[in-house]
């Protein structure tokens, strides 16, 4: 499957095929009225449907196809989040039968006001994406315990869900040690410092609106009595130690194997487990995480065929012959990641992807190159927070066990929203000055 160079609308057309089933099949089965409408369809099925498209639409043999598949299933990127998929999934489990989330969450209860729970949880996620620079490990770190949080207090679980999204893409677009702030400042040639000077700008304002939105909205439906709450402060030392190594910067690798040992451990003291049934615990982790390992895979493929077919190239093209000015310039370079976002599920291969020709695009039309850094990340993060079939939503709605949909925690994804308002706003109004 040799690269087309020129660009086609067919490369994108089994790539349309994937969203189209994920998301139309979930729309349809919710008008009618089917409990859990977008469970219905395996994700990964509707990922092997746009695969089948692919091998029928796509030029050249059968082999160079799969082979071009494979390569696209194998990438470094998409193998690191299916390994962090098996150990989220491992920890969440362990530590959750061993008495963890329970003790956490009555132990968060006990001090954070429940109408407070949103708008904390989302600072926290902030602070700890930062920190590591990763949204998902953020997103790891806090979920069993959000949602927890939720079942307890009464508190909406799709708004505390959509809090820790919001928290964690905070800190993935702004966090100097995050992959698409790399991505972004080196592709156009900046200083970190500079591009999160104009991030700061535009992000810190969303933020703040966001924090007063949850809490005027994060009331909860049912009154908890605080007094028949009982935690063990031993049983929270996993969480703890997952989050204190995460902020000191080791692997995330390492730092969830250290959470499912710390975890293991505890509740072999405990006496809720034996070395046998922790072992099974690990497991019926990992087998939890079987539908995104898959999507992922299947996904990263079909990415790979995608962009190989022309599909991306297409984009880029068509989106370059809207630019007119300086402004629809910047706009065209958020749309340009937004796009390929979209169709790679991964905004740091998106950054790289569109990065080269953002650059082109801020030298012909006299773009500050922290400008259009800042546009990339930002555009990138807003959509890679979003879409369902990101790793993002992908790990966080496995923490719900079904209880949320997609479409249900979009719509209450406020940060994303307001971020792209205000970045809409600062390209409208940035050069109106004399």
């Amino acid at each position: 499957m040799k690269n087309n160079n020129n660009g086609s609308f067919i490369g994108l057309v089994p790539l349309i095929v994937f969203v189209l089933f994920y998301l139309g099949a979930g729309i349809i089965l919710q008008l009618q009225k089917i409990p859990m409408a977008f469970y219905q369809l395996p994700s990964p099925i509707a990922a092997f449907i746009g695969i089948v498209f692919a091998f029928i639409l796509f030029k050249g043999s059968i082999k160079e196809k799969f082979n071009t598949f494979l390569e696209g299933c194998g990438h470094q990127d998409i193998i690191t989040m299916c390994i962090i998929y098996l150990l989220a999934g491992a920890f969440a489990g362990v530590a959750k039968t061993m008495g963890g989330v329970d003790s956490t969450v009555n132990l968060a209860l006990s001090f954070i006001p429940v109408r407070f729970l949103a708008p904390s949880l989302f600072v926290i996620a902030a602070f700890i994406s930062t920190a590591t620079g990763t949204s998902v490990g953020a997103i790891v770190s806090i979920a069993p315990i959000a949602v927890g949080l939720a079942d307890k207090s009464g508190v909406s679980l799709a708004l505390i869900l959509a809090a820790v999204m919001g928290g964690a893409m905070f800190g993935d677009n702004l966090s100097v040690i995050s992959d698409t702030t790399i991505a972004s400042t080196r592709t156009q040639g900046v200083e970190m410092k500079d591009k999160f000077r104009v991030n700061l700008n535009i992000a810190l304002p969303a933020a703040i609106l966001t924090v007063i939105l949850f809490f005027l909205f994060g009331a909860p439906k049912t009154i908890v009595n605080l007094e028949i709450l009982d935690y063990s402060f031993l049983k929270i030392v996993p969480y703890l130690s997952v989050l204190i190594l995460a902020l000191s910067g080791i692997n995330v690798f390492v730092v969830l194997t250290l959470g499912i040992v710390i975890a293991g451990i505890i509740g072999i003291f405990h006496g809720n487990f034996t070395f046998l049934t922790l072992s099974k615990e690990i497991y019926n982790g990992f087998t939890g995480m079987n539908e995104i390992f898959l999507l992922s895979l299947f996904s990263g493929g079909l990415a790979n065929m995608t962009s190989k077919a022309g599909g991306i190239q297409w984009l880029i093209g068509h989106i370059q012959k809207l630019i007119i000015g300086k402004k629809s310039a910047k706009l065209g370079i958020g749309i340009l990641v937004s796009l390929i976002d979209m169709a790679v599920a991964n905004n740091t291969v998106a950054i790289i992807i569109s990065g080269p020709i953002a650059k082109n695009i801020s030298k012909k039309y006299d773009i500050d190159p922290k400008e259009s850094a800042a546009i990339l990340d930002i555009f990138s993060c807003i959509f890679q927070g979003i879409i369902p079939y990101g790793a993002q939503m992908l790990i966080l709605l496995s923490f719900a066990s079904e209880k949320v949909s997609p479409i249900e925690l979009i719509s209450l994804l406020w940060y994303q929203m307001l971020l792209l308002i205000f970045t809409l706003i600062f390209i409208k109004l940035k050069d109106k000055k004399v």
